[in-house]
């Protein structure tokens, strides 16, 4: 209870409570709204507190499985936190401009990725020494353009497993492709936007920068975590694993061992490994003369 309460306060500290205009407000919000104050919705961060730790749950169970979470944020005052955040636990991120289709089309991003990567390619080996000056630069220009646009997804080879939101109004696009791939969706929902729209809503303030970077970095030491525990997982099978084959050998000489045993005690028993001549009993089992 205590670490809800420190939580609770530092949300309430980041302004993540505030709301927008009692007009601007979607009814869809009421559950989340606490009170109104001189015309602006107040959140209630018990419901705020519980859309976190729901949702740092699930984030936390997605990247132990070993799966790639998107983060979206487009708006100005979004965009460093969470291209910093996602960068730090690994997963791709689109904090510049998200291009139509690029989960529902991903195929043909990944070719724009593939050329991008192939520019850089060339630009950084020599290959391109061979081209004019002109050439050059303009392969340059181009590089850095894709890279603005598709470098937080360059290295995911397949859609993820899910979505998260700053913002769900302003991402409509990528939630749009998110819900038609059945990607889990996780986001920021203000008091304007429909709740329903994502798996888990985290009501808060999704315009100012504390309320961003505190959300976004509570998520984010979730998905570290589960990283982390992925990790271990990894290291308890490899060292079974080496046990198991330690065994293994183990056995292996023992079985060998006693076979050497086995080996020694027949070679006694036999006089020193001297074979003795079987001689047939009188009258039967021997050659009967020829004739007879």
């Amino acid at each position: 209870m205590e670490n809800n309460t420190s939580l609770q306060q530092q949300l309430l500290e980041a302004g993540v409570h505030f709301g927008h205009l009692k007009k601007k407000w979607n009814p869809k919000m009421l559950p989340y709204i606490f009170a109104e104050k001189k015309g602006i919705h107040i959140i209630d961060l018990n419901k705020t507190v519980e859309g976190l730790q729901e949702s740092a749950a699930a984030l936390k169970a997605i990247a132990r499985s070993g799966k790639k979470v998107m983060f979206v944020a487009t708006k100005k005052q979004a965009k460093e936190i969470v291209s910093e955040c996602a960068r730090r636990v690994n997963m791709p991120f689109v904090t510049e401009r998200w291009l139509g289709g690029m989960l529902t089309n991903f195929n043909t991003v990944r070719k724009s990725v593939k050329k991008m990567q192939s520019i850089e390619k060339m630009l950084n080996d020599g290959s391109a020494e061979s081209l004019t000056k002109k050439e050059r630069l303009t392969l340059s220009r181009d590089k850095d353009k894709m890279e603005k646009v598709l470098g937080g997804i360059a290295q995911i080879s397949r859609v993820p497993a899910a979505l998260f939101l700053v913002d769900i109004g302003h991402e409509h696009i990528a939630l749009a492709e998110a819900k038609k791939l059945g990607i889990t969706t996780f986001g920021m929902v203000d008091t304007n936007c429909d709740p329903n729209k994502v798996e888990f809503p985290i009501p808060a303030n999704d315009d100012a920068t504390k309320s961003i970077a505190i959300v976004v970095n509570y998520l984010t030491a979730a998905i570290a975590e589960g990283l982390q525990e992925r990790q271990a997982d990894k290291d308890e099978e490899d060292n079974a694993d080496a046990d198991e084959s330690a065994e293994a050998k183990a056995a292996r000489f023992e079985q060998r061992a006693d076979g050497g045993d086995d080996r020694g005690k027949r070679t006694r028993g036999t006089g020193g490994g001297t074979t003795k001549r079987r001689i047939p009993a009188a009258g039967g089992g021997g050659r009967k003369p020829a004739g007879k």
